[in-house]
């Protein structure tokens, strides 16, 4: 197993045998982290070992690979979450793996857990789980809540990450006090987000979009739970802190945010760019937001 970003993928001679990639997003340009500088060397690197590549992610050199079989690539909208793509017929044609790479949120690990088990759910309503908590819509279950809990709680753990696979893998057991700890991490962040959306500022007065900053806080704070505060105030809501800014709305919103910022792809309704590039995307999703608003 190995977890991977977009933004930041192992070099391929450091990873075994056959691959199966999943959940990872081609690399959209936010950042500085591009498909040429990132993602297409580590497909290069791993030439023929790329057994089979997995996502749902929209990204526009996305029809490049439509004639290659390894290629398994969808949009956010066709596709909410990874695992409902991965079935017993894509393990059995990817045929023998020997490493996974997967993304280190629940949807990737997720993911990971169905294909290590021939491509049948680790628990009956897995892949709707990984749907509510990837596009953060619905109720996902209790479990599942525990799981994504855990890892937003320790989002820098590579070890937590390995105690979800194991929990969905059957090893509940064994790891379920550890994850609790984890997720009452979560709460103490959950806490601080709840605190500082008093911050949230309209951006120049919009109706459409709203912004908190965060560069100067230093307690650690959970970015997609203020993130989702922040929605509840406006249809796009932005955290900016020293590096990034995060923008965000709605899944079912229909605001392409990849669009607006000029982004090779992504996630259409949460993105984020560098901090020197925050007052320009700003004012170009005010614009966007203002010209598609209803008269």
């Amino acid at each position: 197993m190995v977890f991977a970003t977009p933004r930041k993928l192992p070099k391929p001679q450091s990873i075994a045998g056959k691959v199966a990639v999943l959940d990872i997003a081609f690399a959209s340009g936010a950042g500085g982290a591009t498909f040429e500088k990132v993602t297409q060397p580590f497909i290069h690197g791993l030439g023929s070992r790329l057994a089979i590549w997995v996502d749902h992610h929209d990204h526009e050199l996305h029809a490049r690979f439509a004639s290659d079989p390894r290629f398994v690539l969808a949009t956010k909208q066709e596709h909410g979450a990874c695992p409902e793509m991965i079935t017993p017929q894509l393990v059995e044609r990817a045929g023998k793996i020997d490493t996974l790479c997967c993304h280190t949120d629940f949807d990737g690990i997720c993911a990971a857990a169905k294909w290590i088990l021939g491509g049948i759910e680790p628990y009956v309503g897995a892949d709707r789980d990984a749907w509510c908590i990837d596009t953060r819509m619905g109720e996902p279950s209790p479990r599942a809540q525990l799981l994504d809990r855990a890892l937003r709680g320790a989002p820098s753990d590579a070890g937590t990450r390995g105690l979800v696979l194991r929990f969905l893998l059957g090893e509940e057991a064994d790891v379920i006090d550890s994850l609790k700890h984890s997720a009452q991490q979560m709460s103490a962040r959950e806490r601080e987000s709840r605190a500082l959306a008093d911050r949230f500022r309209r951006y120049e007065g919009s109706a459409h979009l709203v912004v908190c900053d965060v560069a100067e806080h230093r307690v650690p704070y959970d970015k997609t739970h203020l993130l989702l505060a922040g929605q509840g105030l406006a249809p796009v809501a932005v955290v900016l802190d020293a590096q990034s800014a995060a923008f965000a709305a709605r899944y079912d919103s229909g605001i392409d945010l990849t669009r607006i910022l000029s982004l090779e792809g992504g996630m259409p309704t949460r993105v984020s760019i560098s901090r020197k590039l925050a007052d320009a995307g700003l004012r170009a999703v005010a614009l966007a937001l203002e010209a598609s608003a209803p008269s």
